[in-house]
């Protein structure tokens, strides 16, 4: 990110309550005061609230973009919604569809799909991203073969259809363009978020420079964090952030094979974070990390979906991270209260345990698996409450300053010498906390207004 902007913010409320104006010089935070002399642009935050911007610290950006250009699936009920969809899409080339439940339609192979569409070519990716469905025209777009392994086959030999945790594969046969990222930063930058982290497994050099190109063409405005590969080279526009270990319980690998990984990044001078959606997958990065020499600072636990009260130990000896997505809670709460013994419901996404056995946790929207909406990741933190209002894990649920403090980084309390990377709320915060609405006036990214709502002054 290049030289920050000057700024003056007058009449902010702070998160103490307290009333002042704040100096930007260069992108960071000068001065708290009162009516300061200045030709720089100012900013009427007419008594809102400014915190620091919120980060979402586990999302997958080009994932998330191309959802945005793709059929959506999440809310179809049914095999006939699914089609109609389908048909409807305009696109005389690859229908891309996303979000597919499986208990709509149950597991689909191309056959399946070719009772919806068998003219243009269809993929489909499942709700949790570990699974493309593509019908018979697009495995003949697919090309012959010989295909990896990510791509499954039936007892003959044939392709079904299903490419399991294929996507990098997937996206070198389809050599798709890739999609813009500017309006999932302008939506972001409009619900607070100032920085991100990208948690793709698959980053490499070819993400890194397209990654770099948007920071420096302005389609991405928030500061980025990426994770990826060994071959993930440092570069200019974001931070390297630590190897990612994509951790599959239907074929996970084997733990010294994990653990020769892990002393790679150790070597790079780099962090590791595990994708840990099970407690089979939490057992393996354990055992990985035990064989490679142990934890280092900034190593991580991603997602954390269940974790057994038993490991908590294990994860503070260990001195791991766990970056959780709350949202979760609200937004599949509902599937798990169908499917989990009661009894299990009590280890999905903890916080309030972890934060209480001091294992440092964030938060993140996983998009798009999840909803990049930090305020409803936050909700859900405070009321543990499913979108039917089925409570979970009651024991889990973080005040409200400990829930907005998941997605602030650098803390909640503002002072000279910080990055100025601000969000400006309506209203005090607990206001904020409790209205369904975006509560975003403003945000600002290194000085510079990257948001602002329609009729907050600013000039």
């Amino acid at each position: 990110m290049g030289q920050g902007g000057n700024l003056v913010i007058r009449n902010a409320r702070l998160a103490d309550g307290r009333r002042t104006d704040i100096a930007i010089e260069d992108g960071v935070i000068t001065a708290f005061g009162d009516r300061f002399a200045s030709r720089s642009p100012m900013l009427d935050a007419r008594n809102g609230t400014l915190i620091p911007g919120l980060c979402d610290n586990h999302m997958h950006l080009l994932a998330t973009a191309a959802r945005m250009e793709s059929v959506e699936l999440a809310d179809a009920t049914t095999a006939q919604q699914i089609a109609s969809r389908i048909r409807a899409a305009g696109s005389p080339g690859w229908v891309r569809a996303i979000g597919y439940d499986e208990a709509v339609a149950g597991l689909l192979d191309s056959a399946a799909i070719d009772e919806w569409e068998n003219e243009r070519p269809v993929r489909i990716q499942d709700r949790t991203g570990a699974l493309w469905i593509v019908n018979t025209a697009g495995m003949e777009r697919l090309g012959p073969g010989p295909f990896p392994d990510c791509v499954e086959r039936d007892r003959h030999g044939a392709p079904t259809g299903r490419i399991w945790r294929g996507d990098v594969w997937l996206r070198a046969q389809l050599a798709d363009r890739p999609p813009s990222l500017a309006p999932l930063s302008r939506s972001l930058a409009a619900l607070g978020i100032t920085s991100v982290t990208d948690a793709s497994a698959g980053n490499g050099p070819s993400e890194a420079a397209l990654f770099s190109r948007a920071v420096a063409e302005g389609m991405l405005l928030q500061r980025l964090t990426l994770m990826g590969k060994e071959d993930l080279p440092a570069g200019v526009g974001y931070r390297l952030g630590p190897l990612k270990l994509l951790l599959d319980e239907r074929d996970l690998p084997d733990p010294a094979v994990v653990a020769a990984r892990i002393r790679s990044a150790r070597l790079q001078g780099r962090p590791v974070a595990a994708h840990c959606t099970t407690t089979a997958e939490l057992l393996l990065y354990l055992a990985a990390l035990e064989a490679a020499g142990g934890a280092r600072a900034g190593d991580r636990v991603e997602h954390g979906s269940v974790i057994p009260e038993s490991l908590i130990p294990d994860l503070v000896s260990a001195g791991l991270a766990v970056v959780s997505q709350p949202g979760f809670v609200f937004e599949r709460g509902d599937r798990y209260c169908r499917e989990m013994a009661p009894d299990a419901l009590c280890d999905l996404y903890r916080l309030h345990s972890l934060a209480a056995a001091g294992i440092p946790i964030a938060a993140g929207s996983d998009a798009p698996y999840g909803d990049i909406d930090p305020w409803l990741g936050i909700r859900a933190a405070i009321d543990r409450r499913t979108r039917n209002g089925k409570l979970i894990g009651a024991g889990e649920a973080l005040s409200a300053k400990a829930a907005v403090a998941l997605y602030l980084p650098g803390g909640q309390a503002l002072a000279p010498g910080m990055p100025a990377d601000l969000c400006l709320l309506a209203g005090p915060l607990e206001q904020a906390l409790a209205a369904d609405s975006n509560p975003v006036l403003a945000t600002i990214v290194a000085g510079r207004v990257v948001h602002e709502r329609c009729g907050i002054p600013f000039s």
